[in-house]
């Protein structure tokens, strides 16, 4: 080497060991390691993006061209770099002029020029394009060339469109969206969603679940463990949830859900990244076809006890079936108890000519009527017509305690139940209509025994037996704790059915006072 190359090539370096005018070893193979890994880095970084990139020297040598264009046009890097511009072999000569004054214009201005092109493939198809260009310059600011980076223009439509989606979903859907991460614990809140959930979008991102459902959240995040780890079900899924409130108990709302499992697209195997929870609030819709359903069950169950009544030889049977089919999806005892006249006291003297008639009630009761004095006036109520104190009730029709069956008619021994002076059956029978009464949420052991009702009873409802303007005596209707408390709509239909079972026995005691009808009666 001579002193005057050894010279330019060390022009600009400084403190180097060694006599002038010499290139230590050491460094020269420093840099041509250097040299050699900034080139396989730059290789290795190109053929790894997801784009495709393309780059051209100032007078329009394509200096570099990554594996994603190769995939896109076929054309492969060793056939693309060093041709000059691409006219004749990637783009169509009626469209050369307007790619190549798009590059120079790109390599004039600042910043990144956006534009679609139709481009070649090796085969021969065409590609719409859509393009990055922008200016590559040297050390001094100088312009040495540019570079291009494009996609399939539908493709990026899919990215835009996807992120518009989920842009508007978080912003502007009428559905609840929440994006869960893998530790089941919120991510992404939409406005919609913290509307529904009562708390700001902000105030639920990294919270338990469990701190803000009350109800509901094992089976919400069953769902979700079961969505990342076998994907989305085919279907939506509608959960029954409770709010947690500082305050009162809010009631339950139905929320019908879907749920995606987000996996990431840049990992070679599907990683999850969490799953996406769309719900939306059905509540009035879910209980407005729950009330239908059930008004449809009770009439067609009322219609069907009317049948099977009708078909009884006995009245007080009939009464009974009216009994065993109110029972169905209602209540898990039912009890009927009919009202007699207590006796007078001793040596008390009447103050009507009701006296005996009254009397002749108590023998009827005890035959198995109702307890009304034969001649008593039709608005005349048995309870109130009474002058000595509280009616006695007692039990005529009670459905097992233990294994479901029908309903068992007791015989008449005129025995009264020990009822409390406040027991809802007393306050039925004076009100002439419905009570309704609970345990409340504590269930005070005991509660059920000192009404004289069966264990486990915890919801009650009591309804006067009322026929021809008299009230005959109350029937009750029971619930356990699997079932709800008794409702307003549960009361009508108690009420509609404790009228039938009151003709009935109506019937049954009239019969029993003026003899059977005849037998060629149909």
């Amino acid at each position: 080497m001579t002193a005057s190359s050894a010279s330019s090539d060390l022009s600009g370096v400084s403190g180097l060991p060694g006599p002038p005018g010499t290139v230590a070893p050491a460094r020269r193979a420093t840099e041509q390691t250097d040299a050699s890994g900034d080139s396989g880095l730059l290789a290795a970084l190109l053929d790894g993006m997801d784009a495709a990139l393309a780059a051209f020297s100032a007078d329009g040598t394509v200096t570099h061209w990554n594996h994603e264009a190769e995939r896109i046009l076929g054309w492969t890097t060793a056939e693309a770099v060093g041709r000059t511009g691409l006219t004749g072999w990637a783009v169509r000569k009626e469209d050369a002029d307007g790619i190549e004054a798009a590059l120079a214009a790109a390599m004039r201005s600042p910043g990144r020029q956006v534009h679609e092109f139709a481009l070649l493939t090796k085969d021969g198809r065409r590609v719409l394009l859509r393009t990055q260009s922008s200016a590559v310059r040297g050390p001094g600011g100088r312009v040495v060339g540019v570079y291009c980076a494009f996609s399939e223009v539908h493709t990026q439509l899919d990215l835009e469109r996807s992120v518009a989606l989920a842009e508007a979903l978080f912003e502007d859907a009428s559905w609840g969206v929440v994006l869960i991460d893998a530790d089941l614990r919120p991510a992404v809140v939409n406005a919609h969603a913290g509307r529904i959930l009562g708390v700001g979008r902000t105030a639920l991102l990294g919270r338990p679940l469990g701190e803000l459902l009350a109800q509901g959240v094992e089976e919400l995040e069953c769902a979700l463990q079961h969505v990342l780890a076998e994907g989305a079900p085919p279907a939506t899924a509608e959960l029954w949830v409770t709010l947690r409130s500082e305050g009162a108990e809010l009631p339950r709302r139905c929320w019908r859900s879907g749920f995606v499992r987000l996996a990431s697209p840049l990992a070679e195997e599907p990683v999850p990244l969490g799953v996406a929870w769309l719900f939306q609030d059905v509540t009035d819709t879910k209980r407005a076809e729950q009330e239908s359903s059930l008004l449809r069950f009770r009439a067609r169950q009322l219609h069907r006890a009317g049948r099977a009544a009708a078909e009884c030889p006995d009245p007080a049977e009939a009464a009974a079936v009216h009994l065993d089919f109110a029972l169905a999806g209602f209540a898990d005892h039912g009890l009927v108890d009919l009202a007699t006249t207590p006796p007078a006291p001793y040596g008390a003297v009447a103050e009507d000519e009701a006296y005996d008639a009254c009397d002749a009630g108590d023998g009827a009761a005890a035959a198995g009527g109702t307890g009304m004095p034969p001649g008593s006036a039709p608005g005349a109520d048995a309870g109130h017509g009474t002058r000595h104190g509280r009616p006695r009730l007692v039990r005529r029709l009670a459905s097992p305690a233990g294994a479901p069956g029908p309903a068992e008619r007791l015989p008449a021994t005129g025995i009264p139940v020990p009822y409390a002076p406040r027991h809802p059956v007393f306050q039925a029978y004076e009100r002439r209509g419905s009570v309704r009464t609970g345990a409340g949420p504590a269930s005070p052991e005991g509660w059920a025994a000192a009404r004289h009702w069966p264990d486990g009873t915890v919801h009650g409802l009591c309804v006067a037996l009322r026929s021809r303007g008299r009230t005959l005596g109350v029937a009750t209707f029971l619930r356990t704790a699997a079932r709800r408390p008794f409702d307003r709509a549960d009361a009508d239909y108690a009420e509609e059915v404790a009228a039938r079972i009151a003709a009935a026995l109506d019937l049954a005691g009239a019969a029993a006072l003026g003899g059977a009808p005849s037998a060629h009666c149909r």
